[in-house]
């Protein structure tokens, strides 16, 4: 007969006659699958922590952004965010869905074209491009999005050499309503910088005007944000069709587009307040189309959403290592899942759950990771069950940016498993080992004995 684990009493208030914040029930739900795939069996299999992306999310997400957008516009085109989530084989889940390309870097440009994107499919962003990434996208015929004057001027002087016109579109920033303002990237809208790198652009007639690029932030609530910024880029694209009798190809809203995470200090779950992809498309379809823009000459709508498209998708399974009792009383759990491993633990209130059936006496616990470092805290708060040593965590919503941000800092990094759409589990990942980082490293001979 199993013997009960202990568990220390602990005094709730009951909010009698009125709901608590969230509601009565305090149990958690538990999450002992994923897409039918045991969190137990997988984490004896291939280690603990360990990340799972779930392909049937991702392409069932995909399809649904997808139609918000192809619903009310007659021409979009979505393009992956490599920064987003650059592995491999869930860029190639995107483009297989039809997806190109939209990077920030030489290093994801080159990625992209690894991946079997056509240069003619690249989106290619960022104030960092280097004279040679700037020839290689002219020669591929990539789509460059100009981010200040100084790369105008450089690919003007790539121009005079190259034999092909290059392709370009400006990045633009802009007042939305929506606080920070991104004013760092891309020429401004309102103080006239916008329309001037443009008209540099037409006079020199050494580039290919082909679009116009606006990404006004990150993790926007506010779906009409999108259409003030559509409504202001429309505006540009009619001056330049009627001072010049040019037609400009597309206008890319960028990304920025919620997820159902819930961001820290935000008083109702991010799954209520998140706008949905019908939300985002009803804002920006009715900007264009209610704009001056000539209806025969609409631009295609390019999108490059990212987190809302993957962060469901993605999961972080770990282990329980400790529980402690901090000088206050409060409970605190340890787990081996640290924030070098969950960077937007920082940002989010992550949902964390049990994998394993509990009880249902919860008491409010802290979250830590297994850094030695005070900052390792994964959820300040929550009304947690207690586990023991051994017993199994699932982290979800985790798809967008940590697989990118992570960092190597006392541990070494996990496995990343993809669960395909028949319930098959594929290592697209390998963790690391300490040769992993010892290979790098170089002795000077003095030190060597």
């Amino acid at each position: 007969m199993r013997k009960l684990k202990y568990e220390r009493p602990v005094i709730n208030k009951i909010q009698v006659g009125t709901s608590g914040k969230f509601g009565m029930q305090s149990r958690l739900q538990t999450i002992d699958n994923i897409d039918g795939v045991p969190v137990k069996e997988t984490i004896e299999k291939y280690g603990s922590p360990v990340y799972v992306i779930s392909e049937k999310t991702i392409r069932k997400t995909y399809k649904q952004a997808k139609r918000a957008f192809t619903t009310r516009y007659p021409k979009v085109q979505f393009a992956w965010s490599y920064k987003t989530n650059y592995l491999n084989a869930v860029c190639r889940i995107y483009h297989s869905e039809g997806s190109w390309a939209e990077v920030v870097s030489g290093f994801e440009y080159d990625k992209a074209i690894s991946n079997g994107v056509s240069g003619k499919n690249i989106l290619f962003n960022g104030p960092d491009k280097s004279r040679k990434d700037l020839e290689k996208a002219v020669e591929n015929e990539s789509y460059i999005h100009i981010d200040h004057f100084d790369e105008l001027y450089l690919l003007l002087e790539i121009a005079e050499t190259s034999r092909k016109k290059p392709k370009v579109a400006i990045r633009v920033n802009m007042d939305t309503g929506i606080h920070p303002r991104w004013d760092r990237f891309g020429f401004n809208y309102e103080n006239g910088e916008a329309w001037n790198a443009l008209n540099r652009i037409m006079i020199s007639k050494k580039l290919d005007l082909v679009g116009i690029h606006s990404h006004i932030g990150t993790y926007i609530m506010v779906a009409g944000a999108y259409g003030v910024a559509a409504s202001k880029l429309a505006d540009l694209i009619v001056n330049i069709d009627k001072k010049y009798g040019h037609k400009i190809e597309y206008i890319d809203l960028g990304g920025g587009f919620a997820s159902k995470n819930t961001l820290k200090g935000a008083y109702l779950p991010g799954s209520d307040t998140c706008p949905s992809f019908n939300d985002y498309a009803e804002a920006i379809s009715n900007a264009l189309i209610n704009s001056k823009i000539d209806h025969d000459n609409l631009p295609t709508l390019f999108l490059e959403t990212g987190r809302a498209l993957i962060d469901d998708a993605g999961y972080i399974l770990g282990t329980v290592i400790a529980n402690k009792r901090l000088a206050n009383g409060k409970r605190s759990t340890i787990i081996d899942i640290g924030v070098n491993m969950l960077f937007t633990s920082f940002w989010y209130e992550h949902n964390i759950a049990p994998a394993q059936l509990t009880s249902f006496q919860t008491e409010d616990t802290i979250i830590y990771g297994p850094l030695c470092m005070n900052i390792d805290i994964i959820r300040e708060n929550i009304k947690f069950p207690l586990l023991s040593k051994g017993d199994h965590v699932v982290i979800s919503r985790i798809g967008a940016y940590n697989m990118t941000q992570w960092m190597q800092f006392i541990t070494l990094r996990p496995k990343i498993l993809l669960v395909d759409t028949e319930g098959k589990t594929h290592i697209i990942r390998e963790n690391e080992t300490t040769s992993t980082i010892t290979d790098l490293e170089r002795m000077p001979q003095h030190l060597k004995n």
